[in-house]
């Protein structure tokens, strides 16, 4: 049976390809420009709680706006407020181990319904940390808990046809650098402390620095392997959720997480006695101390994981690196 012929697809001139362009900008512009006119007190409440916060800024979102909050984090970051994204998820498999009543997280969603970051507020609530809701519906669910609600909402997306978020993640994102900007003026954060950060500029800071110049170098999180699991939950908690298994040479075995931990506690009540080999990842992810920052940064955002044991030529265990002081440093 022979197919039906298409019509044949009619060209779209260059003006009428502009005129689409230009629809999308000003919609967004717009939007963009409602928001500032209807920003006020809970702005200002906003930007005082994340200037008095003592730990760091939490941030994170699910989808799309996972990818704002990964944004706003590092622009927080680079201006002198440190700052993290949280993935909803990953928080519920060890990695709440980097929150602290101290810090302050700023959350993210466009409808704020998202079921997958309602486990996530549920631990913040649980650890006292104030939650600054940027969402799209005031009203929702989200607003109800948080402390701080700034209404990101806008009237139209500009994909009108699919109602990808388009105007709405433009509008999270000013917002997120309406924070930013307002908050390092607020701290007195000059062009000399950003020029501390970003030395030589933020190019050949990126191509030079190297995972030994990030490295945490004393005193490092390591056990060997027939060591119980009470030594280790020690660690995991002193030192940042990631311990390197280390035979009696030095040499990495393994490494535990938070996250491992997590997982042993809902399998076993007298998880305390378990040896460390028997939790261990016996196939870790690890770097070089000459090996580049950013190629790090990639293999921890790749794999899901917060650090990485440090080797030297023979494999010996040299340092822990950590994505959030990559971060910082300016890796990414």
């Amino acid at each position: 049976m022979r197919k039906p012929a298409r019509a044949a697809k009619q060209h779209t001139g260059a003006s009428q390809l502009v005129a689409r362009g230009k629809r999308v900008l000003d919609l967004e512009a717009a939007a963009v420009q409602r928001v500032a006119d209807r920003l006020g007190a809970e702005f200002a409440r906003a930007v005082e709680i994340l200037k008095a916060a003592e730990g760091r800024i939490i941030i994170s979102g699910v989808g799309k706006s996972g990818l704002i909050a990964r944004k706003i984090a590092a622009t927080l970051t680079s201006t002198g407020t440190p700052a993290s994204f949280l993935h909803p998820v990953d928080s519920l498999h060890g990695d709440l181990g980097r929150v602290s009543n101290k810090d302050v997280a700023i959350l993210l969603s466009k409808s704020g319904e998202s079921d997958e970051l309602f486990d996530l507020v549920a631990q913040l609530e649980r650890f006292g940390v104030q939650i600054i809701a940027l969402t799209g519906n005031p009203a929702s669910q989200l607003a109800r808990y948080a402390t701080v609600v700034l209404d990101a909402s806008v009237t139209h997306e500009a994909c009108a046809e699919t109602l990808a978020p388009t105007s709405s993640t433009t509008v999270a994102l000013a917002l997120g650098d309406a924070l930013a900007v307002t908050l390092l003026e607020e701290k007195g954060f000059s062009r000399d402390d950003f020029a501390l950060l970003h030395p030589r500029g933020a190019l050949p800071r990126k191509v030079l620095l190297r995972v030994a110049d990030v490295m945490l170098k004393e005193d490092l999180p390591t056990l060997t392997a027939d060591r119980p699991m009470r030594e280790c939950v020690v660690l995991l908690a002193e030192k940042r959720g990631t311990v390197a298994v280390v035979d009696k040479k030095g040499t990495l075995s393994g490494v535990i997480t938070s996250g491992d931990l997590t997982r042993l506690m809902e399998r076993s009540d007298t998880f305390l006695d378990t040896p460390v080999r028997d939790v261990m990842t016996r196939t870790p992810k690890s770097t070089t101390t000459d090996e580049l920052a950013s190629v790090a940064v990639s293999v921890m955002e790749r794999h899901g994981i917060m650090a990485l044991p440090v080797l030297d030529g023979s494999k010996k265990v040299v340092g822990i690196v950590h994505l959030h002081d990559l971060m910082k440093a300016g890796a990414v």
